[in-house]
This record gives C-alpha cells, structure tokens and sequence, in this order.
C-alpha cells in the first residue's frame, strides 16, 4: 500500500531531509586520504543523534553501522570498517535518518583529491540522471516515467544502471511501497499522486550492470567488472507542480 503524506507531514519529512544535508556535508569535510571508512560513520553517527535523531541504517535487518560507505567498485551497502581511504577514490554516502518520527533518505558521492576524468565524468553523468529523474516526479506521470528518464540518460553516455536494487517509497519507515528502479519502461508502473514520498537514487556502474554481493557480510555489493560505480539520491515529494526536493546537497555543495 502507497502511504500518502499530508503538507504537513511533508514538512516534518523535510526537516529530516536539511538535518540529513547537514550530516552528509559534515561527514563529507572529513573524507581525506589516511581515514578510514569506520572513523566517517562514527564522526556521521555522532552528528545525527547529536541533533535529536536516529540512524536508520544501524540494527536494521543486521547491519552494524549508522552509514552505508561506498568506495570505487562497491555500488552500495559499503560496511564501515578498517578501510583506508586514500587519493584518488570515489566515496558513496548514504544514510537513512528517523527526527522526530519523519524519515529521509539521501546519499552523496564524493572525490578524493585528483581522480581521473573518466571518473570525474560518471559523477557528474549520475548526478544528471537524479536531477532527469527527478523532473518525471509530477502527479499523474507514472514510476515507469521515472525509471525510463534515468535510465535513458546513463545508458546514452555509455553507463549501465544496476537491476537488482532501486529506490522506494519512505517518510514514516525507512523502505516503502512502490519500488522506483533506475531502468523501465515510459508510462507503466504506479501512478505518481499528489502527497507520495519517494526517494530516487540512479546506482550507476562505469562498465558492466552486473553486480555481486558478498557471501562473507551478505549486504556489500560491488560491481562484478571490478570497474567504478557512483550513487546519489534525494527523497521527493510528489506535487502537480513537479519535484518538491526534500533533501539537499546544498551544504556539500555551497561551502
């Protein structure tokens, strides 16, 4: 069942959604060569409940930590660990935070100091493809609208987009009804109505779609080519006017 928010539930949501901006860009001045993956949840982890809220990620269905951390070949679902970060990587965050009973979702990839153009270019092409998906979020277009438009755009420049993962509904629980993945077909899926939640998160692989999750931890999920993989996402209301962003990437990116 589709959850509808009212305007006010849809504020409260975006409460959750600056808190999260903030968190993402105060983890993000802290992603330097020499620190590793788990000293950046804990710094993210602090933050959050420093400000009154709860990381939704850490405890649940058993994952350990308040962020899911990404680096290079890791799609998504990254555990923070004993991983160094070093020159010249690709750094995914993603977080789910719970204030005051209203939920947002958001994720971010970030460079470490020089990184090469091509993976410079898939950056910004992931990034592109949120904002594309994004603009097919207006009451009467349908998920299937969503999916396609994203797709459409990483495809043409030579990406793939992961099948087995996709965004979702959210703003009362971390994962909600409908799925929104990053592939479809234009004018099928779910009605998108006024008072939806969604978020919309491409997950896009520099060579191959194919991905593979690891038997040891059950939740990393890396791409099979070894090749690089960028995420970014934002959690949107659904209006007839278009996309009413929740979340924000403006205190990443207006330092």
């Amino acid at each position: 069942m589709i959850l509808l928010k009212t305007k006010e539930e849809i504020e409260l949501i975006r409460d959750a959604g600056r808190l999260l901006g903030k968190t993402l860009a105060e983890v993000g001045r802290h992603i330097r060569p020499g620190v590793t993956t788990a000293f950046l949840d804990q710094i993210g982890e602090q933050f959050i409940r420093d400000n009154g809220a709860k990381p939704l990620c850490k405890g649940f269905e058993g994952f350990p930590s308040a962020f899911c951390i990404s680096v290079n070949d890791v799609v998504v679902h990254g555990i923070p660990g004993d991983l160094f970060i070093k020159e010249g990587d690709n750094v995914s965050l993603d977080c789910v935070i719970d204030l005051n009973g209203y939920v947002a979702d958001s994720a971010y990839t970030f460079t470490v100091g020089e990184v090469t153009p091509e993976m410079q270019r898939l950056l910004k092409v992931t990034r592109e493809a949120l904002f594309i998906g994004l603009d097919k979020c207006k009451a009467g277009n349908r998920v299937g609208d969503i999916s396609h438009a994203v797709q459409m755009h990483c495809e043409k420049n030579g990406y793939s987009v992961v099948r087995e993962l996709c965004g979702h509904g959210v703003g009362f629980k971390m994962h909600e009804s409908p799925n929104v993945p990053n592939y479809g077909v234009p004018g099928t899926g779910p009605l998108l109505k006024e008072g939806m939640v969604i978020a919309v998160e491409p997950m896009v692989c520099m060579g191959s779609k194919n991905v593979k999750f690891s038997k040891e931890d059950g939740w990393t999920c890396r791409t099979r080519d070894g090749k690089p993989a960028a995420h970014f996402e934002h959690t949107v209301a659904i209006t007839a006017n278009g996309p009413d962003i929740l979340t924000t990437f403006d205190f990443i990116e207006n330092k």
